[in-house]
């Protein structure tokens, strides 16, 4: 099967087949991981956009050199054709565009590489407000994440560790949330260091509230990054995701 052209242009086409991609499936799906691998994003998008059948899925990989069941592909198909609302993904695009968000790909040289790293779970593509290039890998990274609910010692200390890694030319990576991570940035900043936020929705919708301003010097010094499309609300399990995956 031949994958049709989504747009005019080739890096077009990447940019636009992964950013629907990550609207229709959840952060480390390694079936379209997979499906990715063998015949591209643009060609993985094509076969969902034309609502092909699990056997037709299957063919299609399996031309390619992939490897997949009907019964992977059924339940593919299953998870990712209900979330296919090409409104809501025009939607997200606009209120990407109002926020200055840009998708990032593989191919871009602002892709953090230490993410490939997760093979067929690897990201589809980041979201970034700010800085696209703050993990490219011209500064080495560390991630300081932990508990919500900290204590007055555990801040402490993980101040004095943010601070101190900055000193080093580290850059602070963390998930913007309450506690731990709250003090891994605003110690990072307040040192005149780089500081990343990955968030576990889309960059659009700061998450928690009371860390908007937080989150906003971030952008101006750094970055604030999802693998979620803008209006993608924060869930028990993408919280899960996000801690595995920033680290």
């Amino acid at each position: 099967m031949r994958s049709a052209p989504i747009a005019d242009d080739p890096a077009l086409d990447e940019i636009f087949a992964r950013a629907l991609l990550g609207s229709v499936a959840e952060p480390g799906d390694g079936l379209l991981g997979r499906a990715i691998d063998a015949i591209g994003a643009v060609g993985a998008a094509s076969l969902i956009l034309e609502s092909v059948t699990p056997f037709a899925f299957v063919d299609a990989l399996s031309r390619a050199g992939g490897s997949v069941d009907e019964r992977e592909a059924r339940s593919g198909l299953e998870r990712w054709s209900p979330r296919l609302e090409l409104g809501a993904f025009a939607r997200s695009l606009e209120q990407a565009a109002r926020v200055r968000a840009r998708l990032i790909v593989p191919t871009d040289a602002s892709w953090p590489l230490g993410v490939d790293e997760l093979g067929i779970h690897a990201p589809l593509g980041l979201w970034v407000r700010g800085r696209e290039h703050a993990l490219d890998g011209s500064s080495a990274s560390i991630s300081l994440v932990g508990a919500r609910a900290a204590t007055g010692y555990g801040e402490h200390v993980t101040m004095e560790a943010s601070a101190g890694l900055v000193d080093r030319g580290f850059t602070i990576v963390s998930g913007g949330a309450y506690g731990i991570d709250g003090m891994a940035h605003r110690s990072a900043l307040a040192s005149h260091g780089t500081t990343v936020a990955f968030l576990a929705g889309g960059v659009d919708r700061f998450y928690p509230m009371g860390h908007e301003t937080l989150l906003s010097r971030i952008v101006d010094t750094g970055a604030v990054i999802s693998e979620l499309p803008c209006g993608a609300a924060p869930t028990k399990w993408r919280f899960l995701q996000q801690i595995r995956r920033s680290m």
